[in-house]
């Protein structure tokens, strides 16, 4: 047995003697090493560590894009070394971020489409939500001031199963959150429930296009609809904002005829994730404004140091551009067709294993057919394991499938969940089912002591 100061100090050393001959010394882990080393040889030592990350293919708990073409990876490495913030040294990527930010506004059918499109790229729709939620809270304490009312009381109505990001924006940005609690054989927000949290302090309702949990979409036309007639009865101008994080990129083509976007009066901004079913690499983001009174002047910035005047909105400031870029090829690579045709034969493939999940006679779907193409099961019956023992055993075979309880209110529910994205085909889905029915068996033949039971609690599920 190594004495303790020998084990430390292997501890903090990584020494890939295996992996090369010329690495004949440790390297130090937590400091700067004192000389260096060969490129290749830094390239397999990281390389070797990253091995033993999860596969990403069989990452099925992720919403985010693990394959894109060959000719956009090129385009998107290609660009890496571009700022994307330096916009006078580089005015044909902004012009790309134009074209986006209009392509995804019409798509959204946004009234200020085209040249006139409200709207910025984002890293992830966490910094979108940030933005959105900013420019509804300035409106609301505009409009509050300019009538002599007081401004230090802003609330926001959301689902209790909203994003983690919505409980940063709420404690960064001092707002008071009202979570519509879920209910049995509920999983989503319910309109009376939320209209009779609204009052004067509200700066907005959010409405989820496509739950983590779930892959529900809310029900957000109801939502319009209940506000209008609130707003009319009271006077206040309460708006719906519109989390499509991931079904920005699903409901435009697999669902054309659902109104959830800019065709509701009530829907004043939108945030979607480029890098989840828009089918980009991570991370990007885009924030939408149904027009230019929704993104008030004061959080605008002109900026000149960088050559000529330039207009921000947004909390970063450095970022790649190769995400945009990536966002840009898919979207005139793909069109509405190409779009279509992958959502549509995502969603056969979820729809495929829902039918077959139902089909058996350990699961219950949780999930519905008529949303993100994902799959949601609950364990039927009594069982001497429990979701998250599946979820361990198989993690064995390299699967990567997350479980685990719904928000509160139905926390006493424990699920699994398989996200359904480009790349996995319906070969590797038939497999994943052989591998789950192999599981089963085998927690069946020798069943744990006990059943695994994650603990409840208050916070959100963290989803990307």
């Amino acid at each position: 047995m190594l004495s303790e100061h020998v084990q430390d100090a292997v501890d903090a050393t990584v020494a890939p003697l295996f992996g090369s001959r010329t690495m004949i010394e440790p390297i130090p882990r937590f400091r700067l090493p004192d000389v260096e080393m060969e490129p290749q040889a830094a390239y397999q030592l990281i390389h070797d560590e990253l091995s033993l990350d999860g596969n990403p293919l069989l990452n099925m708990a992720s919403f985010v894009t693990t394959w894109m073409e060959p000719e956009v990876t090129k385009l998107m490495t290609e660009t890496l070394p571009k700022n994307f913030i330096d916009a006078d040294e580089y005015p044909q990527t902004a012009e790309i971020e134009r074209r986006c930010v209009s392509i995804i506004a019409d798509l959204f059918h946004a009234p200020s489409s085209g040249e006139q499109a409200m709207g910025t790229s984002t890293v992830g729709s966490s910094e979108a939500i940030h933005l959105c939620g900013l420019a509804l809270k300035v409106n609301w304490r505009n409009r509050r001031a300019a009538a002599g009312q007081p401004t230090d009381r802003p609330n926001i109505v959301m689902g209790a199963n909203v994003q983690v990001v919505w409980e940063k924006f709420v404690r960064y940005f001092d707002v008071e959150p009202r979570y519509v609690d879920m209910a049995p054989g509920r999983t989503v927000i319910g309109v009376d429930e939320a209209i009779a949290l609204v009052d004067e302090n509200t700066i907005a309702v959010v409405g989820i296009l496509g739950s983590t949990y779930t892959g529900e979409f809310e029900p957000i036309a109801e939502l319009d609809t209940a506000l209008q007639e609130l707003n009319a009865r009271t006077g206040w101008q309460v708006p719906i904002h519109v989390d499509a994080a991931s079904g920005g990129f699903v409901a435009p083509f697999a669902y054309p005829d659902l109104a959830w976007d800019f065709r509701l009066p009530s829907v004043r901004s939108i945030n979607t994730s480029g890098h989840k079913f828009g089918l980009v690499y991570p991370g990007v983001g885009w924030a939408v404004w149904r027009d230019q009174a929704d993104l008030p002047e004061e959080l605008l910035f002109h900026d000149n140091y960088l050559g000529n005047d330039q207009i921000t909105f947004d909390l970063n400031f450095s970022k790649g551009s190769s995400q945009v870029i990536g966002q840009y090829y898919n979207l005139i690579r793909l069109g509405r067709d190409g779009y279509r045709r992958i959502m549509d034969g995502l969603l056969d493939i979820s729809r495929d294993l829902s039918a077959k999940a139902r089909a058996s006679e350990h699961f219950e779907v949780v999930s519905s057919d008529q949303a993100l193409p994902l799959v949601t099961v609950r364990l039927k019956g009594e069982r001497a394991y429990s979701c998250h023992d599946i979820s361990e055993h198989l993690r064995l075979r390299g699967w990567i499938v997350p479980a685990y309880t719904l928000p509160p209110k139905v926390d006493d529910v424990s699920v699994l969940r398989v996200v359904i994205r480009e790349g996995f085909s319906r070969d590797m889905a038939d497999n994943l089912l052989a591998d789950l029915d192999a599981t089963i068996e085998h927690l069946e033949a020798n069943p744990p002591a006990a059943p695994t039971v994650k603990p409840h609690h208050r916070q959100r599920h963290r989803v990307c």
